[in-house]
């Protein structure tokens, strides 16, 4: 039987690694602090060892047809899925497809492995849900390339109980940071729309609670443009919009008003040694503490129009906190994670780079272990 090699035990990692121990598999826990990896198992019964962490590590315990999951810095992907390559062995990380990571697809298809990402919750889930609604639009009596689309594509990590800063840290902010000064591009009123300053394109966003309509803020993220094909909307289908963003709470853009001014006035000779002051200062104030509970919100939208009718009008919702079983973050990243792992193991995957897969038969699983994990989920039919 194979051997999963499972790399990083942090914060967005045990739920799922549970998961797979408890499920049978053999696995090997690789963890910088050994001591750190044996407490968060504690209790857990199954076949698995934990070793300290080094690609030497790697190296030495894996074999051919084995699966090597990083949840490690995105820096270490690419080096992990070359030795996999040069192993024989699948890969599996919930982080974005890098342009080096693509560069690897003709040698694992060569090799017949699976070097599979973006299988968290976003990317990841949310990539579900999108595929979902994209094929129940293009199965339905009212598809047709003569309409225009809307899709909109937003998740948010946030406290449960909003405070004064709109925000709640899980690990540090310098990630947050940095994220502010990149560059978004998605397509709005059919055009590019391009956002240096994320907090300038900060929108009013509706979504429909089990308590009533409930208003968020958010605001582009990343560049959405690739997602188009990802989600099969690239042939000749009118797009109208198209975003994937973040969500925040209402009030977010105006709490953090300072940070944005200061942020933006950096410049580059002081700018990394100023962001890890900040982040420092926002750890310590903002940061989660023990007990406390986070928050996930992650929604998927599609709206259909045949000139001004809208004739298609559906949108995923999920809600969740944390419980016992860790928070909604680690939850619902890593236990989808394990389902990438599981349908490699099965051969449900196909050889090469690849995102959540959109078969449907995969989708239905990773919505159905989402809806598993979260308080509410719900696909609403805004014209029923």
């Amino acid at each position: 039987m194979p051997t999963i090699h499972w790399l990083g035990t942090g914060l967005s990692a045990i739920p799922g690694l549970k998961k797979l121990i408890e499920h049978g598999h053999s696995v090997i826990v690789y963890n910088r602090t050994v001591d750190k990896a044996i407490e968060a198992l504690s209790g857990v019964d199954g076949d698995y060892q934990v070793v300290p962490f080094s690609i030497e590590a790697v190296k030495k315990y894996a074999n051919a047809g084995d699966v090597v999951v990083s949840m490690l810095p995105g820096n270490f992907h690419v080096p992990v899925a070359e030795l996999c390559i040069s192993l024989d062995a699948h890969f599996v990380s919930s982080s974005y497809i890098s342009d080096e990571m693509r560069d690897l697809n003709s040698a694992a298809i060569k090799k017949g492995l699976c070097l599979v990402n973006e299988v968290g919750l976003d990317p990841g889930i949310d990539h579900s849900m999108s595929h979902a609604l994209v094929e129940e639009y293009r199965n339905s009596s009212v598809f047709s390339k003569e309409n225009s689309h809307s899709f909109l594509s937003y998740c948010g990590g946030l406290s449960d109980v909003p405070n004064d800063f709109c925000y709640k840290f899980s690990w540090s902010p310098l990630g947050v940071l940095k994220a502010l000064m990149s560059t978004s591009v998605s397509i709005r009123n059919s055009e590019v729309y391009t956002v240096t300053k994320p907090w300038e394109s900060v929108e009013i966003y509706p979504l429909p609670m089990p308590w009533g309509e409930d208003e968020f803020e958010v605001y582009p993220n990343r560049d959405s443009r690739p997602f188009i094909e990802q989600y099969q909307m690239d042939d000749d289908l009118k797009i109208e919009q198209f975003v994937r963003g973040t969500l925040r709470y209402k009030g977010w853009k105006s709490a953090w008003s300072n940070i944005f001014s200061e942020v933006d006035s950096l410049n580059s000779a002081d700018s990394e040694a100023r962001l890890k002051e900040i982040s420092d200062d926002l750890w310590s104030n903002y940061s989660y503490k023990e007990d406390e509970v986070d928050r996930v919100i992650l929604t998927v939208e599609l709206k259909v129009k045949n000139d001004s009718k809208v004739v298609w009008h559906k949108q995923f919702l999920l809600d969740t906190l944390g419980n016992s079983m860790g928070s909604a973050m680690a939850q619902l990243v890593s236990c989808s994670v394990a389902l990438a792992v599981e349908a490699v193991m099965g051969n449900e995957i196909s050889a090469g780079v690849s995102a959540a897969p959109h078969d449907s038969k995969l989708v239905d699983r990773w919505l159905k272990q989402a809806d598993d994990i979260s308080d509410h989920f719900v696909l609403v039919d805004h014209l029923n």
